[in-house]
């Protein structure tokens, strides 16, 4: 797969399901909205997201450049194969054209290392 660094740190903030999407949500840059039975999940600028949310801070994302088929197997796991073997935690999003996987900033080096052992190839775009 051809991939490629998404720019900036995010966060993963948790709000109540029946939460309005706050304007901080918005802005430039990745940023991802799922709302679920029981939490509003928002992935945007760590810089973004107000102290008074509880969040998990620090990411790094990456992500394949598509679009992939909808019925294409197997896209996934070797993404995170490698990456989950050697210990290091992932939180995935699929878009309509590709995914973007998520890591701690500071195993970034590690992960792309890996990648590029696996045989995918991280390109500037």
């Amino acid at each position: 797969m051809r991939l490629k660094e998404v720019p900036g740190r995010f966060g993963v903030a948790k709000l109540a399901a029946n939460a309005p999407i706050p304007e901080w949500a918005d802005g430039p840059g990745f940023c991802s909205i799922v709302r679920a039975d029981d939490e509003l999940t928002i992935i945007c600028r760590q810089d973004r997201i107000p102290d008074t949310v509880p969040s998990e801070l620090g990411w790094s994302c990456f992500r394949s450049i598509g679009p992939v088929p909808f019925d294409a197997a197997g896209i996934l796991a070797s993404l995170i194969s490698s990456i989950s073997a050697a210990g290091i935690g992932v939180f995935v999003l699929c878009t309509f054209d590709g995914e973007h996987i998520m890591c701690p900033a500071e195993n970034f080096p590690d992960v792309k290392a890996l990648l590029e052992k696996d045989g995918h190839d991280f390109v500037l775009e």
